[in-house]
C-alpha cells in the first residue's frame, strides 16, 4: 500500500457518485425532487436512449441566482439544511448537497436558470473535470433546466453495467410515476425519444386524483381497491389498498410515501403483511399506494445514501397505528362493497369510513399487536363441543327465512317457454339431486332497495356453490368457504371473549439461545406472560419455557419462541402466537364448515348469505381464497349477445 493521501475533488466525486447515481433512473430522482423542493408546479422530463445519451429536466420553480450556480455543482452545497436542528426535522426530499457534485462528475452537464427575482438567465456547464466553472448569460424563463448527456463517458467501467435501453428506461418510468404519485398538485410530462410517455396533470380533486393512480397502477387496481383515510393524533394514513381478491404474483404495485417521500421500509412492510395475512392467499403479494403523514421531526430520513429506507421514533406506535388501519379497513369491506365480477368492467372505488384506532374493536388478529395495552389476549382454546356449538347448522338459523314466500325456481313467459325433448330439460331440478324443500324460494321484493347485497338464493349447484339473484344480477357463492369464514371468524371472537387459559409443563423445556434473545425475553417477561407463555432466565444464554397457551400446547412452542424473540428484536413487536392460535381455530373451523355435497334447503342457503353479510372478511376463507363473485345483468348478456 502506498502511504496516505488526500483523494482529489474528481475522484472523490466519481465515488460518492457510486452511491448515489446508479443508473439514469438515479439522476431524474435526484434532479426531479430538486424541481420540487424549489417550488415547481411543472415539471418536464426529455430524455434519449433510455436517459443514457440525454436527459433534460425543466421546471418553473423559483430558480438559482447567478452567485450560486457555480457553487451548485460543488460538494455538500445546499440551500435546504444550515444547522443540526435542519437536519433532526427535514422537510425536503433533498438535503445532502452531493447530487450535482456527484452527476456532473460522470457526465457533461449543464445547468440554467433565472432567479424569479432577477430579469436574466445564467447558464454553467463542467464535463466531468476537475476545472473551474464559468458562468454566462442564457435566455431562460423563470425555473430551472438542467442537461444531462453522455452519462458515465469518463468510467467505462460503470458504463458497462448499464442494461438495455428498453430496461433503463422502464427503471427510469417507475422513477416518475412514483414522483406523480407523491405530488398530486405537480404537473409532469415524460418524453422519450422525442415521443411522449406521460403527460401527468396537476390533480386537485379526489377524482382526479384516483384518475392519476389509474394512470400509473392501471384500471384494475383502482377498481378493486378501497380508500383509506385515518388519524390519530400527529398519524395520518390515507390513500388505496387493493382488495384481498386482487393480489399480484410480485410486489411490484406497492408504493408508500412518508411525508412524501416514497420509501421501502422493513417495518412498514411487515405491518401491511400482517394486515393482509388472515385474507390474502399463500405466495401472493397485495396491491397498495398509501401516505403516511407525521411530524417529520420523529422520522430521520438520513439513514440511507438515496433516502429510500428511514427510520421512526417511535417505531411500535407507528407500526402498530399502520397495522390496525389496514386490518380495519380490509375488515368492513362488504359484499355492498365489494363487487367482485368475472370481468374488468368498472366497480368504482368505495370508501371506508374508519374509526381512529383507538376505539376500534379488536378481535382475532387485530388482538396480535405484541405489548402495551396491545399485548395479543390469548384465551382458552374451544373445546371440540364448544366448536360444533359455533358451527351452527344453518337449518336452525334465521327462522323467519322458512317464512319467506315460495316460488318455482324458474319463472318463464308462456312464449319462451324452451324444453328439448332430447336434453331431459324441464325447467326443474331432479329430485335425486335437490329435494323438494330446496327448490322453494322467496319472491324478490318489488323495491331494488330491499335486496341484500348477495342477494336471495335460486338454488344450489352440484352441492357445492350456491347460486343466487340480486338487483345487479346473479352471485355464486362457494358454501364451504364462506361457511369456513364465518365460523373462524366466530370462533376468534369466543377465543377473545374467554380470557387466557395457559397449561404449565410437566417438564420444562430449556433452549439455548444468544446473549442478545435472553436479554429481550428477560426484558419482556411481563408481557410473555400476559399471553400465557412463561419464560424464565436461568443463565446468560439459557431460557426455560415453564408453561404455554392451552391452545398452543402441541406447537412445535420453542422454535416459536425464537421467532417471537426474534421479531421482537427487529421490529419491536411480533403476532407470532396470535398467527399461531389463529391458524389452530382456522383449522378447526375448516373442518366444521359444510362439506361439498351437502344438500342445502333454500332457507339454509339464505341464512348463510345473510351471515356472509354481516362477517368481517367474509369475502375470502381461511385460506385467502374467494367466497364468492358475481356477473352483472350487462355481463350476462354479452354471453349471449342480447341487445345486438
Amino acid at each position: 500500500m502506498t502511504r496516505i493521501h488526500q483523494l482529489s475533488p474528481r475522484l472523490s466525486n466519481q465515488i460518492a457518485a457510486g452511491e448515489v447515481v446508479e443508473r439514469p433512473s438515479s439522476v431524474v430522482k435526484e434532479l426531479l425532487e430538486n424541481s420540487l423542493d424549489a417550488g415547481a408546479k411543472r415539471v418536464d422530463i426529455d430524455v434519449e436512449q433510455g436517459g443514457v445519451k440525454l436527459i433534460r429536466i425543466r421546471d418553473d420553480g423559483q430558480g438559482i441566482v447567478k452567485d450560486d450556480l457555480a457553487l451548485a455543482l460543488s460538494r455538500h452545497a445546499t440551500s435546504k439544511i444550515i444547522e443540526l436542528d435542519d437536519l433532526e426535522a427535514v422537510g425536503t426530499l433533498g438535503f445532502r448537497g452531493e447530487a450535482l457534485a456527484s452527476i456532473s462528475s460522470v457526465s457533461r452537464l449543464t445547468l440554467s436558470s433565472r432567479h424569479v427575482e432577477s430579469d436574466q438567465g445564467w447558464q454553467v456547464s463542467v464535463e466531468g473535470q476537475e476545472m473551474t466553472a464559468t458562468v454566462k448569460p442564457a435566455a431562460h424563463n423563470v425555473g430551472t433546466t438542467l442537461e444531462v448527456r453522455d452519462l458515465f463517458f469518463n468510467t467505462p467501467a460503470r458504463r458497462k453495467f448499464l442494461r438495455k435501453e428498453k430496461t433503463e428506461f422502464g427503471h427510469l418510468e417507475e422513477v416518475v410515476k412514483r414522483i406523480a404519485l407523491s405530488r398530486f398538485d405537480i404537473g409532469i410530462s415524460l418524453k422519450h425519444n422525442q415521443r411522449i410517455i406521460h403527460n401527468f396533470r396537476p390533480a386537485t380533486t379526489e377524482q382526479e386524483q384516483a384518475r392519476r393512480v389509474t394512470s400509473v397502477c392501471g384500471p384494475n387496481f383502482i377498481q378493486n381497491a378501497v380508500t383509506v383515510n385515518v388519524e390519530v393524533g400527529e398519524l395520518k394514513l390515507w390513500g388505496w389498498v387493493g382488495l384481498p381478491t386482487f393480489s399480484r404474483s410480485q410486489a411490484d404495485l406497492q408504493y408508500f410515501f412518508v411525508n412524501g417521500r416514497v420509501i421501502r421500509d422493513k417495518l412498514v412492510a411487515h405491518a401491511i403483511r400482517q394486515a393482509y395475512r388472515d385474507v390474502l392467499y399463500h405466495g401472493r403479494h397485495p396491491a397498495f399506494v398509501l401516505y403516511l403523514e407525521l411530524d417529520p421531526a420523529t422520522v430521520d430520513v438520513n439513514v440511507h445514501p438515496t433516502k429510500h429506507e428511514v427510520r421512526f421514533r417511535d417505531s411500535r406506535m407507528v407500526h402498530d397505528f399502520l397495522f390496525r388501519s389496514l386490518h380495519r379497513a380490509l375488515a368492513e369491506v362488504t359484499p355492498d362493497m365489494q363487487k367482485p365480477t368475472a370481468s374488468t368492467e368498472s366497480l368504482g372505488v368505495e370508501s371506508v369510513s374508519l374509526q381512529s384506532p383507538q376505539s376500534m374493536p379488536v378481535s382475532g388478529q387485530a388482538a396480535g399487536v405484541f405489548g402495551g395495552q396491545n399485548a395479543m389476549n390469548f384465551n382458552s382454546a374451544p373445546s371440540h363441543g364448544e366448536v360444533r356449538e359455533h358451527m351452527q347448522v344453518y337449518g336452525d338459523l334465521h327462522q323467519s327465512s322458512a317464512q319467506m314466500e315460495s316460488a318455482p325456481p324458474f319463472s318463464m313467459d308462456e312464449g319462451n317457454d324452451i324444453r328439448s325433448e332430447g336434453s331431459g330439460f324441464s325447467g326443474t331440478f331432479n329430485r335425486g339431486t335437490v329435494d323438494q324443500g330446496s327448490v322453494s324460494r322467496p319472491a324478490l321484493p318489488e323495491s331494488d332497495q330491499d335486496v341484500p347485497p348477495l342477494g336471495f338464493a335460486v338454488a344450489q349447484l352440484h352441492g357445492i356453490y350456491i347460486l343466487a339473484q340480486n338487483k345487479e344480477g346473479m352471485v355464486i357463492v362457494d358454501m364451504h368457504a364462506a361457511h369456513e369464514r364465518i365460523t373462524y371468524e366466530r370462533m376468534k371472537l369466543a377465543y377473545q371473549e374467554q380470557g387466557i387459559q395457559a397449561q404449565p409443563l410437566l417438564v420444562p423445556i430449556s433452549m439455548a439461545v444468544s446473549t442478545k434473545e435472553a436479554d429481550c425475553a428477560e426484558q419482556n417477561e411481563a408481557v410473555f406472560q400476559s399471553f400465557g407463555l412463561s419464560l424464565e432466565r436461568i443463565g446468560p444464554e439459557t431460557l426455560v419455557i415453564r408453561q404455554v397457551p392451552v391452545l398452543l400446547r402441541n406447537a412445535k412452542i420453542d422454535q416459536l419462541v425464537r421467532d417471537v424473540l426474534s421479531d421482537v428484536i427487529e421490529y419491536g413487536i411480533s403476532d407470532r402466537m396470535a398467527a399461531q392460535a389463529n391458524e389452530v381455530l382456522a383449522t378447526m373451523a375448516c373442518h366444521g364448515a359444510v362439506r361439498a355435497n351437502r344438500q342445502l334447503t333454500i332457507p339454509e342457503m339464505n341464512a348463510l348469505l345473510r351471515d356472509m353479510e354481516a362477517t368481517e372478511r367474509s369475502g375470502q376463507c381461511n385460506h385467502g381464497r374467494p367466497t364468492w363473485t358475481s356477473l352483472s345483468m350487462s355481463e350476462l348478456d354479452k354471453l349471449f349477445l342480447r341487445g345486438r
